[in-house]
């Protein structure tokens, strides 16, 4: 008997089907998983398509095409037709990332014709906790940012931004989406800092938040105030605040070549489970 594969744009009344699959791997599906619960699958709601792969009419693996390109419990059949499907779209990504192996797979298909990229970090830590470490006191000045305070927190969000990713989240629109996202954060409650004096010394945030799992992002420390542990404390008051008021598990990825925010990450009580890759245009 013959299998039939296809691939299409899901439509909004396939909501349960998605949240099906994103459900299989909620810690490494945090990020499309929480977009899809807060905007559904409406395509200018989502801030881009929502991909299916179908056998026998059954949707098994999702790839998300909006600013990133991030594969879904994808296997190989799914990658390659997720590939070409991108391939004949033509890029309108700005990374691709998602678990190491597919996202690598992905890669392989797409690089002749999107290549060269930017960069690429080919093995980035997964790691989770569901409870912090005993050994390292929560810095109780770390605190959530208000609504009124996006003129302190953002310098601090567009520095980490920049030494991340190697480009400033202010160029093309001016900035104007990153605003957003950052805004949309801090309104959330999602948004943390330790200020001193006017000034952000530690920041982090709660970037992606589902009621299986949430994923800390953006800890950056102060280039003035490190090598004294805030990374650890701060975390350590993210983290408490994490697992009390959005998840039971929560999870971050790390570049490889950072040992010194791996160990941190451990001390805090984070251990590594897996691993993404990103892409980067």
């Amino acid at each position: 008997m013959l299998t039939t594969t296809t691939i299409k744009v899901l439509q909004p009344g396939e909501l349960d089907d998605a949240l099906a699959v994103l459900d299989r791997d909620p810690v490494a599906n945090a990020f499309v998983a929480a977009r899809v619960q807060i905007a559904g699958l409406d395509p200018w709601r989502l801030g881009g398509e929502m991909w299916g792969w179908y056998v026998d009419g059954r949707l098994e693996s999702l790839c998300y095409a909006g600013a990133n390109l991030v594969p879904v419990c994808a296997g190989s059949e799914a990658i390659r037709g997720f590939a070409e499907r991108a391939r004949r779209q033509g890029r309108r990504c700005s990374s691709i990332v998602g678990p190491a192996g597919p996202t690598a797979e992905l890669w392989s298909f797409l690089e002749p014709y999107w290549g060269p990229a930017r960069e690429i970090r080919a093995h980035q830590p997964l790691m989770v906790t569901t409870s912090p470490s005993a050994e390292i006191a929560p810095d109780p000045y770390v605190r959530r940012i208000r609504k009124d305070e996006m003129d302190l927190i953002m310098p601090a969000c567009v520095a980490m931004f920049t030494e991340e990713v190697g480009i400033s989240p202010m160029a093309g629109d001016g900035g104007l989406l990153y605003q957003a996202r950052v805004a949309e954060l801090v309104g959330s409650g999602r948004s943390f800092a330790r200020i001193e004096d006017g000034k952000v010394i530690f920041k982090a945030e709660i970037g992606a938040a589902t009621h299986r799992a949430c994923q800390i992002q953006g800890v950056w420390v102060d280039p003035a105030y490190r090598g004294k542990g805030l990374s650890e404390t701060g975390m350590a008051a993210v983290l408490r605040y994490a697992l009390s008021d959005v998840a039971p598990v929560v999870s971050l990825y790390v570049n490889d070549f950072n040992t010194a925010a791996r160990a941190s990450y451990r001390r805090v009580g984070f251990e590594e489970v897996g691993a993404f890759m990103s892409v980067l245009f």
